[in-house]
């Protein structure tokens, strides 16, 4: 574990990475405490220009956005990571088989993922979270999962089919062991580094797909998020009432926290590319 650590965090650009992801992790878990109103509090002025008492100006209902940029972290935070799990958990799951079994029992797998592969991804995302409108958090975590998981285990499957060949595993198929064990005792560890990418990768696409259902109005609209934010913002014509914070600061969050869990990913390139390791992490 200390390797990995320490071959993380000597790459420079995925050090900052976890400085900003550590950043909103905090303001996350600790939103109640650093929101100097009540998100949902509609009794300030409506569309307030920023002041000393709104840093960031108000709603046109009256909400101030500085506690609701805040509070929204949560949101962004939770679904990424727990989407993000989901999503990797699946792709192992079907990856690794896929990869290791034969027959009729892989085609049929190869059939649905490529199935899922070959619709485009977003107008997929958009018909399932229109049927299960107001679902809330679940239903956005739901519909990133189910659309979400088909390009890692592609990625899994192809690296596991590259294990399977060698001698380690030859040697615990003669000596007994059952496949479920083989696959997840003796091919799984070999492609940790792979399934830390694949996660931060589905983290990533998870926040950009919950800010994305948000705004086109397929959540819930009484949640505080930075999605619901772009969504009422742009309802109340933010930028031709010259707004600009109302879409600004919750795009910029969001671009910030999809940038942190990319910038970690070449961190975690250096633990399967020795090349990267060796090589002047800040370049």
């Amino acid at each position: 574990m200390g390797r990995v650590t320490a071959t993380v965090w000597s790459n420079t650009k995925a050090r900052i990475g976890v400085i900003i992801l550590l950043v909103f992790v905090l303001v996350a878990i600790f939103a109640p405490l650093l929101t100097p109103y009540d998100p949902s509090a509609t009794t300030f002025a409506r569309s307030a220009d920023a002041s000393a008492s709104h840093w960031l100006g108000t709603t046109a209902a009256g909400e101030d956005v500085l506690s609701q940029l805040i509070q929204g972290a949560r949101i962004s935070v939770f679904v990424g990571f727990v989407a993000g799990l989901l999503s990797t958990v699946v792709a192992v799951l079907i990856g690794l088989s896929w990869g290791y079994v034969r027959g009729w029992w892989a085609d049929v797998i190869n059939f649905f993922v490529n199935l899922f592969l070959v619709v485009p991804g977003l107008p997929l995302m958009i018909v399932i979270a229109a049927y299960l409108q107001n679902g809330g958090i679940g239903m956005i975590i739901l519909v990133v999962v189910i659309t979400g998981w088909a390009w890692g285990a592609r990625v899994l499957r192809s690296q596991t089919q590259s294990l399977r060949g060698r001698d380690f595993v030859t040697a615990a198929v003669f000596s007994g062991e059952r496949p479920f064990r083989i696959v997840f005792r003796e091919i799984l560890p070999n492609m940790t580094s792979l399934i830390v990418g694949n996660f931060f990768g589905a983290a990533t696409s998870a926040i950009l797909a919950e800010a994305g259902l948000e705004f086109l109005g397929l959540g819930d609209p009484s949640t505080v998020s930075w999605g619901t934010m772009l969504f009422w913002a742009q309802n109340s014509n933010a930028l031709l009432t010259g707004q600009w914070s109302l879409l600004f600061a919750p795009g910029l969050c969001i671009a910030l926290l999809a940038t942190s869990l990319t910038l970690i990913n070449f961190g975690v390139d250096g633990l399967s590319n020795p090349r990267l390791r060796e090589g002047k992490s800040g370049r």
